[in-house]
């Protein structure tokens, strides 16, 4: 399939008002619609405990102060650092963590510039995390995310506020270098993988944290199940699978032309054997990631091109 930067249907026919790029304004905007949604929260079976279950991970505390040691103290709270220095046995404070850290990786690789029917699967994954950051902040957590192409992959720690949603949206709607992208993707060169995504994010992300991964999921593979497991140990985790409905399966008989600008192909939609493959190939994806969410204890939530986000976002997820 060719990877489009402005694809046509022969019944389509969109303009890319909207369609194929979305603006900060338009991010911006979704703040007033995800007043009524709500993050996943997600109660996630412990696999080493003998079955407990508990809707947080981590320890759920943070650092606050040192001073020294009183009696009915947790031996496991002592600071030996500030022990050996002072003589005298000191302690560490906690304080709860009120604020549970959202963090939202967005896929925008060159795959995810392609539609036949509604947005780009880039747009309708930008606009998904920003649904969900406008909810995090909402509800008083901390917002982070991570956006990855095929020539880069940027961080952005989590934070609290309002400014950190349009910081992070920023992030979303900055010009896209398309062009280099589909050169870094063809070369190989910093060429970046799912797997090598993923890798990135389980550093980046707290124990605690409630992680979103927005992608059309090409690439996956045993390593990219083992990413999604280091993960799902000390995170909630929820994939978001972004689609065109092509991709599972083709319209009616007919032939069908898609362009990036630059280069055309036709699709005869009447050489079965070839679209059977393609379909195949989707549907083996979706088999995979469907069952490494229910292994791994994610929650699933299928969106394709033509979905509303809000309402996806509203329905319920596709869980053990």
């Amino acid at each position: 399939m060719l990877f489009a930067k402005k694809s046509v249907s022969a019944e389509s026919g969109f303009d890319a008002n909207g369609l194929v790029s979305v603006s900060l304004k338009t991010l911006i905007e979704l703040a007033k619609p995800a007043v009524g949604l709500s993050l996943h929260r997600l109660s996630i079976r412990a696999q080493q405990s003998g079955g407990y279950v508990s809707a947080f991970k981590g320890r759920g505390m943070e650092f606050d102060e040192t001073r020294l040691y009183q009696h009915g103290d947790d031996i496991r709270s002592i600071d030996w650092r500030v022990t050996a220095r002072t003589g005298k046995t000191h302690t560490k404070l906690f304080r709860e963590e009120r604020e549970k850290p959202v963090f939202i990786s967005v896929d925008d690789r060159p795959a995810m510039h392609f539609a036949s029917r509604g947005v780009f699967k880039s747009v309708q994954a930008k606009k998904l995390a920003a649904l969900l950051a406008w909810i995090a902040n909402k509800q008083g957590d901390r917002i982070g995310g991570q956006i990855y192409s095929s020539a880069s992959c940027r961080e952005l720690k989590p934070q609290s506020g309002k400014h950190s949603v349009l910081h992070f949206l920023n992030a979303l709607a900055e010009v896209e270098g398309v062009a280099e992208d589909m050169i870094a993707h063809y070369s190989g060169k910093n060429d970046f993988s799912l797997a090598q995504v993923l890798a990135r994010l389980s550093k980046h992300t707290r124990p605690g944290s409630l992680v979103y991964i927005i992608s059309d999921f090409r690439g996956i593979d045993d390593q990219v199940e083992s990413y999604l497991l280091k993960l799902s140990e000390h995170c909630d985790v929820v994939l978001i699978l972004v689609y065109d409905p092509l991709e599972k399966g083709f319209p009616a008989e007919g032939r069908y032309r898609f362009t990036n600008e630059q280069k055309e192909v036709v699709i005869d939609t009447s050489d079965t054997l070839r679209l059977t493959n393609y379909r195949l190939r989707f549907d083996e994806r979706l088999i995979k990631l469907k069952r490494i969410a229910l292994r791994r204890g994610m929650a699933l939530i299928q969106c394709s091109t033509q979905d509303d986000p809000i309402l996806r976002l509203r329905q319920p997820v596709e869980s053990k």
